[in-house]
């Protein structure tokens, strides 16, 4: 019981509202009504190379179609000769056993909206009229979701927006890639952050009795589904086929920043800088990471989130500053 609330309450506070998503906006006037289904590639890998030391990275992303099937021979031939694998940097939450058990007495009622409010009570008049179209749509009746907080009700609706329109969060890429790390026995090296909230209790406690400021994600999440849907489609495709002349056009989306300030500019978080600096740890154990495998290894396979790859502001950019050659995918 401990366990999944403590699982709970991490992936409700950051993981799904902060960096669940990585949607990357394509121009409106490209429009693909058909989905790629069946097995894909994906993207070529990206090269960075210092010598004769080489670091490949695979460009993951989604959504993707829900019928599409990922296998890369190059991507396998690459794992098979490789000395370390760098997965894509990753989050976490630890509370202990004493801090989990001081979380139970306010775990009820985590998702919902203080004092009963409803939906309709912290939402724009405007904008609770759109979600109750698209709820229709995606979701259908459920009155329980209208009791619960703005940022978890934007989840579950992208989620079943994508699902309706042949598209998924839920991809096997990142499951596929682990199998074959393991099936090669190629060492792993983890650039994780990891936070310790110094008293959840009372951390879930604040979070239960406070308003959200999480209506901005809301809205972001209403108007993307319902402007952007072909906008995805082209991007999902661009990914499965490997098209880098569509993939290097686009720019990214502000939904992950507005979802993510939902949590921490709530009151029980805005004031916790490890949280707000967990982004920043998870990059910079990354590119430390980086630059010891491709000075100890001839072949390193590594993993970025596509929106990591690209512009000035890439994980991509801070290594050629520091002299390595990259080589983007033709």
């Amino acid at each position: 019981m401990v366990k999944r609330i403590i699982a709970a309450a991490a992936f409700m506070l950051l993981a799904g509202a902060a960096w669940a998503q990585e949607e990357i906006p394509a121009p409106a006037a490209d429009t693909e009504q058909v989905l790629i289904v069946g097995q894909r590639p994906g993207p070529g890998l990206w090269k960075v190379s210092k010598g004769e030391h080489v670091m490949y990275i695979f460009g993951d992303y989604a959504p993707l179609p829900i019928k599409m099937d990922w296998r890369s021979q190059e991507v396998e031939s690459i794992i098979a000769k490789s000395q370390e694998y760098l997965p894509k940097p990753s989050f976490g939450i630890s509370v202990g056993l004493w801090g989990g058990l001081k979380m139970l007495p306010y775990a009820v009622g985590f998702k919902n909206n203080p004092d009963g409010a409803k939906l309709v009570d912290v939402l724009p008049a405007e904008t609770y009229d759109r979600w109750q179209v698209l709820k229709a749509k995606y979701i259908g009746k459920d009155s329980g979701i209208e009791r619960e907080r703005p940022m978890f009700v934007a989840e579950t609706l992208y989620a079943q927006g994508l699902e309706k329109n042949g598209l998924t969060l839920r991809t096997d890429v990142y499951a596929k890639l682990d199998k074959l790390v393991k099936q090669y026995k190629v060492k792993i090296t983890s650039s994780s952050a990891e936070v310790e909230l110094e008293n959840p209790g009372q951390a879930i406690k604040a979070f239960n009795n406070s308003p959200g400021s999480d209506t901005a994600c809301f809205a972001k999440t209403v108007e993307r589904l319902e402007t952007d849907i072909d906008a995805m489609r082209v991007r999902a495709n661009a990914w499965a086929v490997g098209d880098m002349s569509k993939i290097a056009t686009l720019s990214f989306a502000d939904r992950d920043e507005a979802c993510k300030n939902a949590v921490f500019e709530n009151d029980a978080f805005k004031s916790n800088e490890k949280l707000r600096q967990a982004e920043q740890n998870m990059r910079k154990a990354w590119l430390e990471n980086a630059e010891h495998a491709l000075e100890a290894n001839n072949t390193t396979f590594a993993v970025l989130s596509l929106r990591h790859l690209f512009g000035s502001t890439g994980y991509l950019a801070d290594l050629q500053a520091k002299g390595y050659k990259v080589e983007a995918p033709e």
